[in-house]
This record gives structure tokens, C-alpha cells and sequence, in this order.
């Protein structure tokens, strides 16, 4: 459970603006709120059955636009890179380092810090 949690959260930053405002709000309840489907409904004015029907075509949508889209696994993706750029230059580093290379070391630092806000930036994208 905490598995989907974490994903349906994850899905839900990057597409639950596309959802309907009802199913937006259902996913909202449930996955950050924690409120149950009868709370969830009793706030809506809607059965618990209702509340569930919502949830389920909600969470479809949003592994729908996953599937099509790809903007997640992209993101992660990404991030691998960004992180493999980090470790390079790192050794680069090191070696224009114990070699007196101080144009490399310092290009190579660039290239870190560089690396180092996309990764910051990223993340608060992620909110």
C-alpha cells in the first residue's frame, strides 16, 4: 500500500491538474489527507460506492497520461544522468586536482555545482 501510495503521489504532481476538479479533489482527500471514502464522501455529498467509482477513474487517468506521456519516467531518468554527470566530474576533479590542473578543476566544479541546482530545482518541482 504505501508502494501505491508513493506512486499515485508521485503521478499526481505531474498530471493532476489534467484531472476533472472532482477526481482531482477525491485523489487530494485520499493520498494527502488520508481521509476514508466515507469521509471523503460524507464531505462530497456522495456515497462511499461514489467516492470509490471516483478514486479508481482517477488513479486510471493518471497511469493512462504515465503510460502515453512518460513525463515521470523521464524525470527519473534524467536524474540518473544528472547524478552520473556528478560522479564524472567529481573524478575529473580529482585528477586535474593532484595534477595542478587548475582550469580543468575549476571548469570541472562549474560543471558540479551546475549539476548540483538542476537537481535542487528538480526537486522542488516535486514539491
Amino acid at each position: 500500500m504505501v508502494e501505491k501510495l508513493v506512486e499515485v503521489g508521485i503521478l499526481f504532481d505531474f498530471y493532476g491538474k489534467l484531472l476533472s476538479k472532482k477526481q482531482f479533489l477525491v485523489i487530494e482527500l485520499y493520498y494527502i489527507h488520508d481521509l476514508s471514502l466515507a469521509e471523503i464522501g460524507d464531505e462530497l455529498g456522495i456515497t462511499k460506492q461514489g467516492v470509490f467509482d471516483i478514486l479508481r477513474r482517477a488513479e486510471d487517468k493518471l497511469y493512462k497520461y504515465e503510460k502515453n506521456l512518460r513525463l515521470v519516467e523521464k524525470f527519473f531518468s534524467s536524474h540518473d544522468c544528472i547524478r552520473k554527470i556528478l560522479e564524472i566530474s567529481e573524478e575529473i576533479m580529482d585528477i586535474a586536482e593532484k595534477n595542478h590542473m587548475e582550469d580543468i578543476y575549476d571548469k570541472s566544479l562549474r560543471i558540479n555545482e551546475i549539476s548540483k541546482e538542476i537537481l535542487n530545482d528538480s526537486r522542488e518541482v516535486m514539491g
